[in-house]
Order: structure tokens, then sequence, then C-alpha cells
């Protein structure tokens, strides 16, 4: 009998760790699952998966800075899905030097100890964040990289490295980079959670950043979906390639919040927040991706539309248990 094919997953108690984590369970995988470590033995999001899925998930605590934490975690991994990062762009303006710890200098630690263990798949996380504002749309993977954040640059480097270790060492890397994700378990740092959050807490005055820039939004059991499709695609069709993941479709932050406000049935009142405005030259204003190349090599296609996405991630919010773990008053830098 063969056992489950195991993959190994960084960043697996975050946000889009833990719909991957389970994407995995649903898919037939055996799941070693690393949370970073910390004194409250807290494994984030994976704590609210349900037994049925933990009973296929070994969780470690570990820290991607440290290789030797990586190479544990990847030793008789089929693969290997690198997703542990610092994603905060305002944080990355104050706290720079933590972001090439973390997103350069952990990446590499992982490319190595796959490269040592000669693991048959590494997938890398990227970001849209990496293209700046776009200078063509939609955006395709030929789209120079311009970084307009030192997270956006600690990404690149990531980025940059994984290249070369294909290059230099037949890594077998392949780098999904996704565009705006979004759901259940998001991050209150991030527009739609910070919006939806409020609206849950009872607030209609909502304070936001900048309403002009457009993005381009996945609902985050697809861009789950793309990580497993990029992670167990034939080799010849993904490794050592970039690939983008996203809908095709954009909406200003404007707009969008005038949507959350349709879905949850609530006049908003928006107020511009000052502190939650990027530097004029850092605020990246407009992306939108083209999807082309990862449906090509994978069949991989978004399955819900925004409007169907925000309504899940609403119920989420809505459950005062989930509300909760949140901090809805506060700027969450």
């Amino acid at each position: 009998m063969t056992s489950a094919p195991l993959a190994a997953v960084t960043g697996a108690e975050g946000f889009i760790g833990s719909h991957l984590t389970e994407a995995l369970v649903a898919s037939g995988h055996r799941v070693r699952a690393m949370a970073q470590y910390n004194s409250f033995s807290s494994y984030g999001w994976l704590e609210t998966l349900p037994q049925d899925v933990l009973d296929q998930v070994e969780i470690v605590l570990g820290d991607v800075r440290d290789p030797g934490s990586v190479r544990a975690l990847a030793e008789g991994a089929d693969a290997v899905y690198h997703l542990a990062a610092l994603i905060a762009i305002p944080y990355s303006y104050r706290a720079p030097h933590s972001y090439v710890d973390t997103n350069v200098t952990g990446t590499l630690n992982v490319l190595e100890a796959v490269r040592a263990l000669g693991t048959p798949r590494l997938v890398h996380t990227s970001t849209s964040e990496t293209y700046g504002t776009a200078q063509t749309v939609p955006i395709t993977e030929d789209h120079p990289v311009n970084t307009q954040s030192p997270y956006a640059a600690s990404k690149a480097g990531g980025d940059r490295l994984a290249d070369s270790y294909h290059t230099s060492f037949g890594t077998p890397v392949v780098t999904l980079r996704p565009f705006n994700t979004f759901g259940p378990r998001q991050s209150m740092r991030a527009v739609i959670p910070t919006v939806i959050g409020q609206v849950a807490a009872g607030q209609h005055t909502i304070t936001l950043g900048d309403l002009r820039p457009t993005r381009d939004f996945t609902y985050v059991t697809d861009t789950a979906a793309a990580f497993l499709a990029v992670g167990t695609a034939p080799a010849e069709a993904v490794v050592g390639r970039t690939l983008n993941a996203g809908t095709g479709g954009e909406i200003s932050i404007g707009d969008l919040v005038g949507l959350i406000g349709k879905v949850m049935d609530t006049d908003l009142d928006i107020r511009e927040d000052g502190q939650r405005i990027r530097p004029a030259d850092s605020e990246v204003m407009r992306l939108v991706a083209d999807s082309t190349r990862l449906h090509e090599a994978t069949g991989w296609a978004p399955v819900l539309d925004l409007e169907q996405g925000l309504a899940r991630t609403v119920e989420f919010f809505r459950d005062p248990a989930n509300l909760a773990r949140y901090k809805t008053g506060i700027y969450n830098i």
C-alpha cells in the first residue's frame, strides 16, 4: 500500500497557509505544517481547523530564519510549499531588516534545504506587489519588476534567489505570484477584513487610506487551489517558471467598499485616515492579473467571483467567535 504524499508547508498557521493545509489534506496529502515558534505554543489559524483535517497534519514550531528548522521540516517531503513571510507593507517602512531576514534569508534557507535533500518540488510564494503600479494591463509575467516598498523588494529578492537556484543547481522550484487574496482568516491589515470587521463590530463610519488604487481580488480557496495546482502539475509544465494567479478583474478600493456595503446591507460613511496612506511614490495604483500561463500549464481558474467571496467572508466575520480574534477598533499596522 502506497502512503499518502507528504507536503511540508511554511507559514501554515497563517491566512493562506491554513487554507492550503486544508486543501492539501482534502486532496489526499499528509501535511507537515510549520508555525512560527512562540512562547504561547500557538498554532495560529491551524487551531481552528476541523479535527478530521488535523488528524492528517503534523504541526511543528520553527522559524524559516533558522536553517535547522527548515531542514527538519523538509526532511522526507514530496513537496515543500513556502508561504512564510512578513507581509504588512506599512510595517516594512518601519522594520525593513526584519523583512530581509524573513523574506530573503528565510527563502534562502528553504532553497538550501530543498537542494540538500533532493526534494522533488518547491513552490515558492511571490506577490503581485513586485510588479509595482501596472505599466501595461493586464499584467503578464513579462511585466517589469518595480518594487515600490521594502516589503515588495524583499519578496523580489526571494524570487530572484529561487530563479537562481533553478538555473544554477537545477532546484525544482516553481514560483506562484498571487494577486490580492481575501477571505476568512485574513489579517485585519488588509482592506477587505478592515472594512468587514469594522461593520461587523457595529461601526458605520469606516476609516481607510487611499480609495483610488485598483486591485484584482481572488478568494482564498481559489488561491489555495492555485498552489496545489503548481505543486502537483507535471514538472515540465511548471518547474523553473513564475506564474500569476488572479481573476483578471479589477475594482477600486472605493467601489469595493460600496460592494461590501451592498453585501452587508449597510450604508457606509467613509473617512480618510492619513496614517493609512502610503508614501506617494510607494503606493501601487493598479494591479490586474493575466493568469493565462497558469491556466494553460495546470488548468487552474478561479471558481468564485468577488461578490460570492465577499458573502462568505462576511459570514465568517459575523460569527462572534471569529470577530473576537480581531482588533477592529485600531489601525492594525
